[in-house]
């Protein structure tokens, strides 16, 4: 039986063909729910989803042990791109336009992303735990975009990283067929930007 080294594991070839046939699985799961939850918020049920993906129930249940886990691992999806987008925004010289860039970037990405947007604000608390390392590399990057611009008298002192949380959640409150997101940003930055004497 061949025998190949995949990192640091040394892995046979059914092995392998395993391990990829499971990260297929996951990716079918996290894809038909993205799918159902867009379409139906909290009513779905996690049997729906295997049927969408194509999996038994008991291959979801392997991956996501219920619900919440499921939402944390479609927010971690996204975390990883807005982590990019975030390290890409630090790079940006002015201080105030660096936090500009991070949140319009942020809420750009996030209404092409409905189950993203459900995830965050449906009414079951996904499983943090489950995405804490994605969760703290992203939350790292906008405290220091948030604490240069308030060094650098472009956001008002008292503003804080968790103040980002509040400002794009509202935000995602207004990404609907009627609602307009912009001049809720735009309404909100008024607010939070330093006043200039």
């Amino acid at each position: 039986m061949p025998v190949v080294n995949y990192g640091d594991e040394v892995m046979t070839a059914p092995e392998r063909s395993l391990r990829a046939d499971a990260r297929r699985n996951r990716e079918a799961v996290l894809n038909a729910a993205g799918e159902l939850f867009a379409q139906r918020g909290d009513a779905v049920q996690m049997d729906e989803i295997a049927e969408r993906a194509g999996l038994a129930v008991g291959t979801l249940y392997r991956h996501f042990a219920d619900k919440q886990a499921l939402l944390a691992a479609i927010i971690g999806r996204r975390f990883e791109a807005m982590t990019t987008l975030a390290r890409n925004a630090e790079d940006v010289e002015d201080p105030g336009a660096a936090f500009e860039a991070l949140l319009y970037g942020y809420l750009n990405s996030a209404q092409t992303d409905t189950a993203f947007r459900y995830a965050l604000r449906g009414p079951e608390e996904p499983s943090w735990n489950d995405i804490a390392d994605e969760k703290d590399a992203f939350s790292a990057i906008v405290n220091r975009i948030v604490e240069r611009a308030v060094n650098a008298g472009r956001l008002r002192p008292d503003f804080r990283g968790e103040d980002f949380i509040l400002i794009t959640r509202g935000a995602m409150a207004n990404m609907t067929s009627t609602g307009d997101w912009h001049r809720h940003i735009a309404l909100l930055l008024d607010g939070i930007r330093r006043a200039q004497p």
